[in-house]
């Protein structure tokens, strides 16, 4: 056995056997139908129901039937999200993956706002540009049903251990984690994804954890330091934004039980929920901005996470959504907001308002001012990283 076997992705030999074990996965057919045909799923006699699992079968069958290795899943998987992307975008966009040397595997460390579409957006851009996609990192907490650890695992994921229990066992845990993206990066020659925190952030407020720094140089050779190790897996930091995010009314909820001193509690397939509704709901634009590769040797992981938080906030995207939000908190001076406003020249502001209080009216009242302040943040993120006296170029 090998000691990645716990946690890697599925290699290309082991997908049709992966993949009949998800057709053959009761649970995982009732969820299918369940999403599909909610009410349908809900009247149907308990005697159909199985006629109702094998036409299901029939037709995964049918979907999967050229799918042999994982790069094949993957291109029914891209294909797919195109189709996602054009109903429920208005566009979206990519730059810096000139920064990326195709000769070499990068560790992609990213801002995270959605479960799926962030390692899935990343792996877009470079399938658009004829890269290689990256293998993803994800949390057991996501992979609570034996069918969902297959999906994941058959679409290039590896596993985060987070509810390992006792100390000695989340070190070991988090060791092997380390060894294992060094060795995809440095022995395999295959990029990895990354989120920059444990969760999303869902307040708005991207932040590298230096714990998540201090575990990726857990595997680094003895006779190396902090710095030197971090050097070896390529590290590039990469801006995720979102005009329009179909959870904030989920995360300015679960804020706000938050701020009530009270325990959040998620329904058993609330991630799941999450996954589709950001999938599905609307987005407005989105944008990815690759940053440039870490070359400075840093000391220590304070360092190093001022690094790419400056490269993440001075990246990333500012849309009109965010400007109007941070604009809606009061006491503006003009000449700021001018210098945001100058990043979109064409936009129709009243209109772009319009759309954002038609959002945040939609959310409890309650809630409405942290979804507002959410919107807002990476707006002064990236204010404390430029001088707004120089003017933006043409």
């Amino acid at each position: 056995m090998n000691e990645f076997d716990d946690i890697r992705p599925y290699h290309d030999a082991e997908v049709p056997q992966v993949l009949e074990r998800l057709i053959a996965d009761r649970e995982f057919l009732d969820l299918l139908l369940m999403r599909k045909a909610p009410r349908l799923s809900k009247f149907i006699p308990p005697l159909l129901k199985p006629l109702v699992r094998l036409m299901i079968q029939r037709n995964l069958r049918r979907l999967t039937a050229n799918v042999r290795s994982v790069e094949d899943f993957q291109s029914h998987m891209s294909v797919a999200l195109e189709d996602i992307l054009d109903r429920t975008t208005t566009g979206y966009g990519f730059s810096g993956l000139d920064n990326i040397d195709s000769d070499k595997a990068h560790l992609f460390i990213s801002n995270h706002r959605d479960i799926a579409l962030d390692p899935a957006m990343v792996n877009l851009a470079l399938i658009m540009t004829d890269l290689k996609t990256v293998r993803i990192a994800i949390g057991d907490n996501l992979l609570r049903k034996p069918y969902a650890s297959e999906l994941m695992r058959v679409n290039r994921s590896f596993i985060v251990q987070r509810s390992v229990t006792g100390r000695r066992e989340k070190l070991e845990a988090l060791k092997t984690l380390s060894r294992y993206i060094r060795h995809s990066i440095k022995k395999e020659g295959v990029s990895c994804w990354i989120a920059q925190a444990e969760g999303r952030a869902k307040n708005g407020c991207d932040r590298t954890e230096t714990a998540l720094l201090k575990m990726l140089a857990l595997s680094k050779a003895k006779e190396q330091n902090f710095g030197q190790a971090i050097q070896e897996i390529n590290l590039i930091p990469v801006s995720i934004s979102y005009e329009y995010d179909p959870c904030a009314a989920d995360k300015a909820r679960e804020l706000y039980t938050a701020q009530q001193g009270l325990d959040y509690v998620k329904d058993e397939f609330e991630d799941l929920d999450t996954i589709v509704k950001g999938l599905n709901g609307q987005k407005g634009r989105i944008q990815v901005n690759f940053g440039e590769p870490i070359a400075t040797v840093y000391e220590n992981a304070d360092d190093l996470a001022a690094e790419i938080d400056r490269q993440i906030h001075s990246h990333y995207q500012l849309f009109p959504s965010n400007i109007i939000a941070w604009q809606m908190q009061g006491d503006r001076d003009d000449k700021t907001l001018s210098y945001l406003k100058a990043q979109w020249p064409d936009e129709n502001w009243i209109e772009a308002k319009i759309l954002f209080e038609s959002h945040i009216s939609a959310i409890p009242s309650v809630h409405r001012q942290i979804a507002i302040d959410a919107y807002a943040a990476p707006v002064d993120n990236q204010l404390a990283q430029v001088d707004t006296s120089v003017p933006l170029p043409n």
